[in-house]
């Protein structure tokens, strides 16, 4: 039998190339709809009616903390330098060894009138130290609110009446927020911070338009021991990937509400070298394509440079270079202005934007590299990424190897 497979015939004059343009033209779509969500989300925050002052139940500052950070100091201080009538400082170290605890002494020592804690342990049955860490936290405070925080971040004194209002309504199962990086006036840093807002922020924040917030960022989590508990609290994350992202989905799941704030504390990055900053987006786009594959592969169509470049590289004509590169230009700068300078009211961001391109090579180079990738390194530690997100440690013989 002779199967005879006929050529493919556009109707009209369409030619393939200009099909492919109008594939190439599908990151404009996203990047409308970030551009929409971030406009939304800050309009909306502004006009929010919020509790008043009056809403300040006791609470407990957790924070797990391994080694120094840069400002360690400084950092911890803020955390003694709120305007809220009563909470606790609670810090979690995994042994009398470890090298912040004369930060935390001085700490203790300069603010005498503030509930300090700090508690030692950590399971090694668990593969994540931070979980590990948090479950011994969650048990230890004193409080049935927690704010749960990363050891690096600096805040301003209203962080904890800004934070913990929103759970005064009780369909508010966790709060979680924006946050910003500390400016070093270094080229990584200003790399970095042009990345967050123009790239992960966008992304939250188109999250949150079309899907609603169900995940929540380990700079600040507010939930409560009651909310922890109905999933089984850190103790059951201790072998997981992301326990920050969990904890919101596991709270979302139970009907609750997360609501996510724009208030923006201070998140020393404490990159030293591009490495640094290599490093860890892999290691975080890599999760994300264990926790979400589909919306990891979805990443595609957000890559809206390489596509003008591709689209340029078929059709290299003038209307088709300004067209797309302009249009693209167009909507990351205003994707950026909108949420860095409207939105979060940081300075220096003009000076920023030429970066904007550069960031979106970087960041499309490091989508496509974690395909290659089932393993992944936090602090000293090894991990294999097994199926579900269950994390393995590697044996030292084994670590060289990052497949």
């Amino acid at each position: 039998m002779l199967i005879v497979i006929a050529p493919l015939h556009l109707p009209g004059n369409i030619r393939p190339s200009t099909l492919f343009l109008a594939f190439a033209a599908i990151p404009f779509i996203f990047y409308f709809i970030a551009l929409y969500s971030s406009w939304h989300f800050i309009r909306r925050s502004r006009s929010l009616n919020v509790v008043g002052p009056d809403f300040t139940p006791p609470v407990s500052i957790v924070k797990p903390v391994r080694g120094v950070d840069p400002e360690a100091y400084e950092n911890f201080a803020s955390n003694c330098r709120q305007d809220y009538p009563d909470y606790e400082l609670v810090l979690c170290v995994g042994n009398s060894r470890d090298p912040v605890l004369p930060v935390i002494e001085k700490l203790a020592h300069d603010f005498p009138t503030r509930t300090i804690r700090v508690i030692f342990g950590a399971t090694a049955a668990g593969a994540s130290d931070k979980a590990a860490k948090l479950a011994y936290l969650t048990a230890a405070a004193q409080h049935e609110i927690l704010v749960i925080a990363d050891s690096d971040v600096r805040v301003q004194p209203d962080y904890l009446r800004s934070i913990v209002a929103p759970l005064a309504d009780p369909a508010v199962g966790a709060v979680t927020c924006l946050y910003a990086a500390a400016d070093r006036h270094s080229f990584i840093e200003h790399f970095h911070t042009i990345g967050m807002i123009s790239d992960l922020y966008a992304g939250i924040l188109t999250a949150w338009q079309l899907d609603g917030v169900k995940f929540a960022l380990g700079a600040t989590i507010v939930t409560t021991k009651t909310r922890l508990a109905e999933f089984g609290g850190y103790a059951a994350l201790e072998n997981r990937l992301a326990d920050d992202l969990l904890v919101g989905r596991l709270i979302a799941e139970r009907g609750y509400e997360v609501r996510l704030l724009p208030y923006a504390p201070v998140k020393l990055a404490g990159y030293d070298s591009f490495r640094q900053l290599l490093d860890k987006r892999l290691r975080w786009i890599t999760v994300m394509r264990h926790m979400r594959p589909w919306g990891h592969l979805g990443l595609i169509f957000t890559q809206g440079l390489a596509w003008s470049l591709l689209a340029i590289a078929v059709r290299p004509t003038t209307p088709v270079i300004f067209g797309f590169l302009g249009t693209y230009l167009a909507f990351r700068i205003a994707i950026t202005w909108l949420i860095g300078v409207w939105g979060m009211k940081q300075s220096g961001i003009a000076k920023r934007l030429p970066l904007l391109p550069l960031w979106d090579a970087f960041a499309c180079a490091i989508w496509l590299a974690s395909f290659l990738r089932n393993r992944v390194q936090w602090r000293d530690q090894l991990y294999h990424i097994r199926a579900g997100g269950l994390l393995v440690p590697v044996a030292p013989s084994a670590a060289p190897s990052k497949d």
